[in-house]
């Protein structure tokens, strides 16, 4: 069966997630928040999703106030994080490029992100584009650090990387990357090439699985109808669904 580069990254997601309690997803996190509504709807409702501003996916009435609170009680258990640049030790970076503060690019900042990265258990990092310019020896601006010194409390952080062409997991006692899988149509190589940061690689490494035919019929059924809500523009440019028909179906 097709499915399409975005489908792939749902379900890879999605797989993550299984069993989760307490899923939160932030306002721009469109492949992300699709794999947790899968998630819930495999789940037959036992998993919760709260999606930041959205109209149907979120129980709180303060936004990300109630989020911070929320992850600070424990009672988030996963949650999404990227970057302009992302390293080798997890690293983000959501301020910009260039030596602070006289940046020659400028990014929208780093937000309640360090926070969310010390409190949540599983923080998966999400960055379509994977090119050395993403995938960065250092980080030139330390939004969220991925690793802590031994004496730090810190119950939440980095569980693992996906990108457009493979998955990375994060070994936190060797506090850098191991190759996991490397998705259909991509090669070792090729991550390699396009990854300016260094990392582990197995003897040999599997491919992504494939979405399985009743995942793709659940994305592309009720799933791409409930992430209209709050991504209107990602479910019509990828699942050809407006809100309108959402909020009539």
């Amino acid at each position: 069966m097709e499915y399409s580069t975005e489908e792939l990254l749902i379900c890879v997601i999605a797989r993550m997630l299984e069993g989760t309690r307490h899923i939160a997803v932030g306002t721009a996190s469109p492949i992300p928040g699709s794999a947790a509504l899968l998630v819930r709807a495999l789940s037959k409702g036992t998993t919760r999703v709260s999606v930041l501003n959205s109209t149907h996916h979120q129980f709180w009435t303060d936004g990300a106030m109630e989020l911070f609170d929320c992850a600070g009680q424990g009672r988030i258990d996963a949650f999404f994080l990227g970057g302009g640049q992302i390293d080798g030790q997890a690293n983000i970076n959501l301020v910009g490029v260039g030596d602070y503060p006289q940046q020659k690019v400028r990014w929208s900042g780093s937000f309640g992100s360090a926070y969310l990265y010390f409190v949540v258990p599983k923080v998966i990092l999400f960055r379509e584009e994977h090119t050395p310019r993403v995938m960065v020896p250092k980080v030139d601006f330390v939004s969220a650090p991925g690793v802590s010194e031994a004496n730090v409390y810190r119950p939440g952080g980095p569980h693992a990387l996906v990108s457009s062409r493979c998955v990375f997991a994060f070994d936190k006692d060797r506090q850098r990357f191991r190759l996991k899988t490397v998705h259909p149509g991509h090669t070792v190589d090729e991550v390699i090439e396009n990854t300016g940061f260094e990392f582990d690689v197995p003897a040999t490494v599997p491919d992504t699985p494939v979405p399985e035919p009743d995942r793709l019929a659940l994305i592309r059924g009720s799933v791409a109808h409930e992430v209209a809500d709050p991504y209107p523009e990602f479910a019509k440019r990828v699942f050809g669904v407006t809100l309108t028909q959402e909020k009539s179906a």
